[in-house]
């Protein structure tokens, strides 16, 4: 299936991203002191860029781990079905867990995966994501931390794709379609 031709605008630097990363861990080393391992669980594909920027600036016994979830497949729409498609491979019962994903849209997929996590007894349980839009949210859910609120675009870069492709860029960037198509 062809894509529809589009442009990527500059919303958020790499420099910006990195200082708020910066800002993001000393909140959460202050959260954790303390802790004898956290387990930074990383929600895929989408986090995979900001969890590797955020676990080096955490000054605290670390472990990661991943699970992946869908809502969106190909598209630029939530199907509000939430899927696990890869679980953990550690246990988190008794232990610290931050959640850590790229962005809360309608809230569907970091409300349900909180939920999920939470049936397994972790001693606490946070979240952070490195976006949120707030006008797109059809679940009550915020996560702890929020690194940048952003409009009602649709974004690609640093970790985040349009089917599977943009990851690698080092900014947010929002996606501009070039041609008259819905």
């Amino acid at each position: 299936m062809p894509q529809r031709p589009y442009v990527i605008d500059e919303m958020i630097s790499a420099k910006a991203i990195a200082a708020r990363i910066e800002d993001l861990a000393r909140d959460i080393r202050g959260e954790f002191a303390g802790t004898d391992k956290l387990v930074v669980v990383g929600l895929l594909r989408g986090s995979f860029v900001f969890i590797a920027d955020l676990v080096r600036e955490l000054d605290l016994p670390v472990e990661v781990d991943f699970l992946e979830a869908s809502s969106y497949g190909n598209s630029t729409e939530s199907s509000r079905e939430v899927r696990i498609l890869k679980d953990l491979r550690g246990q988190i019962e008794g232990r610290d867990v931050l959640v850590v994903e790229d962005i809360v849209d309608t809230g569907h997929t970091l409300s349900h995966v909180t939920h999920f996590l939470s049936t397994r007894n972790p001693a606490r349980l946070r979240t952070i994501a490195l976006l949120d839009k707030p006008a797109r949210r059809e679940v009550d859910f915020k996560a702890h931390w929020i690194g940048f609120e952003i409009p009602d675009e649709f974004v690609v870069g640093y970790g985040i794709d349009f089917a599977q492709r943009n990851r690698n860029l080092p900014y947010i960037g929002k996606v501009r379609f070039t041609d008259d198509s819905p």
